[in-house]
């Protein structure tokens, strides 16, 4: 059994705030894997469900993201399992926006959720950084990410989030890369081998002079071409 843990704060005014992204990527993997009703449990919603034979939860705590430990750690002592199987999905304000890293352990860094589960479980979970850019100054840090994501930001984190919808079975499995690839193919598809460029000296373009059909041959004698001038 695993545990994945969405970082956020409880009701509809932060529903869409950049904190909330762990929030919704845990809305992602429900709705597209079919797991079940999300229900309060754990100072929590939690919905669980299967990859494979892979039995998984999924947490978002209703602690506010500066009490996440306390969710974690009573689900953690429930289910009897150990930091190794705890996936936190986190913002990060350090990682441009619409980027991914997955992380085994480490610091927190500052960010509040993060020192709360550390306190409640220690470091050695595995966390899934959401990159969601800095303002700039450490001073605009907290009303920016209290803020919703702009209208601007909706097709990336759509793609991000469909991504991350596609690869989870792969992350449950221990597979990081497989997991992050699914996340590039929606963000950054391929582009198609038969595509033409648009612009260029290349003769299928269709700006380029070498569309124009080329001047017929000059079969008059010389004779016909000299009266010709003078006609």
């Amino acid at each position: 059994m695993q545990l994945f843990v969405g970082l956020g704060n409880p009701g509809g005014k932060y529903a869409r705030n950049r904190h909330n992204i762990g929030f919704m990527a845990m809305d992602q993997i429900a709705a597209d894997h079919g797991f079940g009703p999300w229900r309060i449990k754990f100072q929590g919603q939690l919905s669980e469900g299967r990859f494979g034979s892979d039995r998984i939860m999924l947490l978002k705590p209703e602690t506010f993201m500066n009490r996440s430990g306390q969710s974690v750690g009573e689900a953690m002592r429930f289910f009897k399992l150990e930091p190794e199987d705890v996936t936190v999905f986190h913002d990060e304000l350090d990682l441009a926006p619409g980027k991914v890293r997955v992380k085994q352990g480490g610091g927190h860094a500052g960010h509040n959720g993060l020192r709360s589960i550390h306190a409640a479980i220690g470091p050695d979970y595995r966390r899934v950084r959401l990159g969601i850019g800095h303002p700039g100054h450490k001073d605009a840090v907290s009303g920016y990410v209290l803020r919703d994501f702009p209208k601007a930001d909706s097709d990336w984190l759509d793609d991000l989030l469909r991504g991350i919808g596609d690869g989870a079975p792969a992350l449950a499995a221990g597979d990081a890369g497989k997991f992050m690839n699914a996340i590039a193919l929606r963000v950054n598809p391929p582009r198609s081998s038969t595509s033409q460029p648009t612009t260029g000296s290349d003769p299928t373009d269709s700006g380029s002079a070498a569309q124009t059909p080329p001047d017929k041959p000059d079969t008059r004698s010389a004779l016909q071409r000299l009266a010709d001038r003078f006609r």
